[in-house]
């Protein structure tokens, strides 16, 4: 009987002789890669924190002491302790367990997290209510040398004060990709001994006396002992956090201190695992599906909007020395890794910190250049404030390439590309604009950046249609709708589609034919500035259905009643889009197909509308 099988709690854990933990752990490693082959799953970072899970679950009596773990994608060994093997088994995957964690799920999920450097605030307010309720519960959070990039970490550094919280750092070097800027520099700079980090100084500058040379300012930095010391925090560490002996006692010591302390244990994200161990660029971060081998599968067919984005900004980069690009923290994901490789030191990676990102931006274009900033829709709601004060009060031209709108699949409610539509139309100055497929992508891209003004492109997750692509991108009449597919010279009802629900829409159409429904498809491209004399034409022909894969409150639909209204314009409207519910996790299509989004969905909505219309004309 496998050790694993005898663990449905961390009180089952708690029993297992030391001994055992070892064999536990490789157990743990083979559950996650076997949950990971079927799918997609943020498989680097679990495997590196094994370990660390292992250790925090013995030495804290959860549920009742609050376990954090920052971001969530390093979990998947404390879904394991916690009773959700079953679910594991489906991971990201509807009626499995979520890919990060989530309150609901488990009564050990104390924190549900899915965006990074959450973890020290909410463990901070944790331990807080414990201490006045009179609780007496410990709190520990896992966090991320990554996630110790973002401000929000610092913004909770500078208000623990004397709270009881021990802080466990997994320094791996690596957020998804090689960690970058100074907090990484000051965590590298780290000795378990720190009579050892004298002599290492006095050598150093020993050496350099020798050589006649002054001595390297790199010797005399200080490290992580003292920075965190220096903000009240005890400082354990480093320790090797695959060693579950030294974890165990660095725990031990510090659960005996008063007052916040952090743990700092070295892992290396993949461990275990030999394809992310040998993963240089992100150690295996979201790996999955694999074949029996062990390879990854790679998929046949289109490029996805993500490489067709990278590939058109460095065609646009070729011929415009001002145009540069920003990531959070995200080369791979955003597609940048590739524009970085043709122009190096012209695409920047800030670490996790999308605010600093936009404002970063902000002050290069307030400076001559033309920045494209590349976040995730899911993302880009932690710099609002900046999109708004920063960038679009002053009405800068910086371009926002919003990766994974709409639905995404696995990732789940966090990551939703639902609200940019509704958050982002509201602000003035501001450009709004969805590609129907890849060649639309490259020309609108275009469009954003030679505009000057803020202006933003949503598009989504993976391959696109397959559209063929024009040879070079080219800005398109601004705030221009185009007719994408008409079935009939004059047509019963008009579809104002958005971004890739054009494609469902025009199955739809097509479907109608054979029905003898009339349809024309408006591809709208622009959500800001609205396309008014297309909208108006389409509401004088008869009813309208507009469809968007983002949220329906505040969204594209909306701002289409909002023109009909001024203009005073009384149309039959049916919106189509998210509802005002957070989506979990799931395959994307078929919950779209759920919701009324795909062809089939469509085809109804307008079979619905045109039967009501001719029912009203007819009285």
């Amino acid at each position: 009987m496998a050790l694993l099988d005898r663990i449905q709690t961390p009180a089952d854990l708690r029993r297992l002789p030391r001994a055992e933990l070892i064999v536990l752990c490789a157990e743990l490693r083979d559950a996650m890669v076997a949950a990971c082959t079927p799918v997609s799953g943020h498989l680097g970072g679990s495997l590196g924190a094994v370990e660390l899970i292992v250790a925090l679950h013995r030495a804290f009596e959860t549920p009742r002491d609050l376990l954090v773990i920052d971001t969530g994608h390093q979990a998947y060994a404390h879904k394991l302790l916690t009773g959700r093997r079953t679910l594991l088994e489906k991971l990201r995957q509807e009626g499995g367990a979520a890919g990060f964690l989530e309150r609901h799920e488990s009564e050990f999920d104390a924190w549900g997290a899915g965006h990074a450097s959450t973890g020290l605030s909410a463990a901070v307010g944790l331990a807080e209510a414990s201490a006045r309720l009179g609780q007496n519960r410990r709190v520990a959070v896992l966090v991320g040398d990554g996630a110790l990039t973002g401000g929000l970490s610092f913004e909770a550094l500078n208000n623990l004060g004397t709270r009881d919280v021990t802080i466990v750092l997994n320094d791996n070097g690596m957020s998804i990709a090689p960690n970058v800027g100074a907090i990484s520099k000051l965590l590298a700079n780290a000795s378990a001994d720190p009579m050892e980090s004298l002599r290492r100084v006095g050598n150093s500058i020993a050496n350099s006396i020798r050589s006649g040379q002054r001595p390297h300012l790199d010797a005399l930095a200080p490290g992580p002992r003292a920075f965190f010391e220096s903000l009240g925090l005890s400082y354990v560490g480093p320790v090797d956090g695959h060693d579950l002996d030294a974890l165990s006692g660095a725990l031990e010591l510090a659960k005996s201190k008063r007052g916040p302390v952090l743990v700092h244990a070295r892992t290396q994200k993949g461990h275990g695992f030999a394809l992310a161990e040998a993963d240089a660029e992100t150690r295996g971060h979201a790996m999955g599906p694999f074949d029996s081998q062990g390879r990854p599968i790679k998929k046949s067919g289109p490029p996805s909007f993500t490489d067709v984005f990278a590939d058109g900004l460095a065609q646009l980069m070729e011929g415009d020395e001002r145009i540069v690009a920003i990531t959070a923290a995200m080369p791979d994901g955003t597609g940048l890794a590739r524009v970085a490789r043709r122009f190096p030191d012209r695409v920047f990676d800030v670490g996790i910190a999308e605010a600093h990102a936009v404002t970063f931006a902000a002050g290069l274009a307030a400076g001559g250049l033309r920045p494209v900033v590349a976040i995730y829709s899911t993302f880009l709601q932690r710099a609002l404030d900046g999109v708004i004060h920063d960038v679009c009060l002053q009405n800068l031209p910086v371009t926002f390439a919003l990766d994974r709108a709409g639905l995404v699949g696995g990732d789940g409610a966090t990551h939703q590309g639902a609200f940019d539509v509704a958050c982002l139309r509201a602000i003035p100055n501001l450009a709004l604009m969805a590609p129907s497929d890849e060649n639309e992508l490259r020309h609108l891209l275009a469009t954003a950046v030679a505009h000057d003004g803020p202006a933003a492109i949503r598009f989504p997750r993976g391959a696109g249609p397959g559209a063929k692509m024009d040879p070079v991108p080219q800005p398109q009449p601004f705030g221009s709708a185009r007719v994408y597919l008409r079935t009939a010279v004059r047509a019963e009802c008009t579809v104002l589609a958005l971004g890739p629900a054009v494609q469902a829409a025009s199955q739809a159409a097509r479907a109608l034919v054979d029905e003898g429904v009339r349809v024309t498809v408006v591809d709208a491209r622009f959500v800001k500035p609205l396309d008014e004399h297309a909208i108006l034409e389409a509401a004088a022909l008869g009813p309208i259905v507009t469809v968007e894969h983002a949220a329906l409150a505040g969204g594209f639909g909306s701002a289409v009643l909002e023109l009909l209204e001024s203009k005073n314009v009384n149309t039959r409207v049916k919106r189509l889009g998210l509802p005002d519910a957070f989506v979990a996790h799931g395959e994307a299509n078929a919950q779209y197909a759920k919701l009324g989004l795909d062809a089939a969905g469509i085809a109804s909505a307008v079979r619905a509308l045109v039967r009501v219309a001719a029912a009203e004309d007819a009285s």
